[in-house]
């Protein structure tokens, strides 16, 4: 099926608003082209931006311009997930596809190295990335990652139930509503979240981290948790960090939720990346 013509129009929207210019490049690859979003210094260190499910690589719109005044940035859409990257090649059936697919997505960006900051989603995938190829991990920024340092709450999984049947816009914008205790969304951004994408997608189950891989994460590792998310607790993924992951440096944002990560937060999230980089 095609991607949804509205979808694609919300998304170069949002992608309007970044404050750096863009430069798109589209890769392709073994499970379909990769669309990886590229700003700032050619000749400078690289960051890739990895988004959480659903969010598109537009999500990075209010910390991309702090992020790329001195470094290459890189902001890929995850293949198998919405966004312009485009799922027709070879099924991803697992883990090692997906870590198979971001070391041929970084050879052809002209990446052997990076600072690599995930949220949600993208914090695990980085995670796991930074298990399988350590030494093209520099660095590793977890932005509230999904099972990495505590399982999901219950209650979590279940409001989400419905999103896995159609995912009805009135649905999306209700979960939303939930996880953020009503908090103000960036209208376009959500408009994006819960727009119908249409195209075909294939996210991988995340496996969650051990505490045992945790303590084999050799790089500085900046940890960012929102205090308030209704996904996982707080306080408990920073003992854990704390307690297995070697150079692990970790703060909370206070009056953050899980899905106002990254965007309704600049300043602190800006503050922080500067100071980790």
């Amino acid at each position: 099926m095609p991607v949804n013509d509205e979808f694609l129009r919300r998304y170069d929207a949002m992608l309007d608003r970044w404050p750096v210019p863009v430069r798109p490049l589209d890769i392709p690859g073994r499970h379909g082209t990769t669309r990886v979003n590229t700003c700032g210094a050619d000749g400078g260190p690289v960051i890739v931006l990895i988004h959480g499910g659903g969010a598109t690589s537009t999500a990075w719109w209010s910390t991309v311009g702090g992020l790329a005044g001195g470094h290459r940035v890189c902001a890929v859409d995850i293949i198998g997930d919405r966004g312009r990257s485009v799922y027709d090649g070879a099924p991803i059936r697992g883990e090692p596809d997906l870590m198979g697919w971001l070391d041929e997505t970084l050879d052809a960006a002209g990446v052997p190295e990076a600072v690599l900051v995930g949220h949600s989603y993208g914090g695990w995938l980085a995670t796991r990335y930074a298990l399988h190829a350590p030494d093209r991990v520099s660095g590793l920024v977890l932005l509230d990652p999904t099972e990495c340092l505590r399982p999901t709450r219950l209650s979590f999984r279940l409001r989400a139930v419905p999103l896995l049947f159609g995912r009805r816009p009135a649905a999306v914008r209700s979960f939303l509503r939930w996880e953020t205790g009503g908090r103000e969304l960036d209208a376009r951004w959500l408009d994006l979240w819960a727009a119908p994408f249409g195209g075909p997608t294939k996210l991988v189950l995340p496996r969650q981290v051990s505490p045992q891989e945790l303590g084999t994460l050799a790089m500085p590792t900046l940890v960012l948790l929102a205090g308030r998310s209704r996904q996982t607790d707080a306080a408990a993924m920073a003992e854990v960090a704390r307690r297995h992951i070697p150079k692990a440096a970790v703060a909370t944002l206070p009056d953050a939720t899980h899905f106002t990560m990254p965007q309704q937060h600049p300043d602190e999230l800006g503050a922080a990346l500067r100071e980790y980089l």
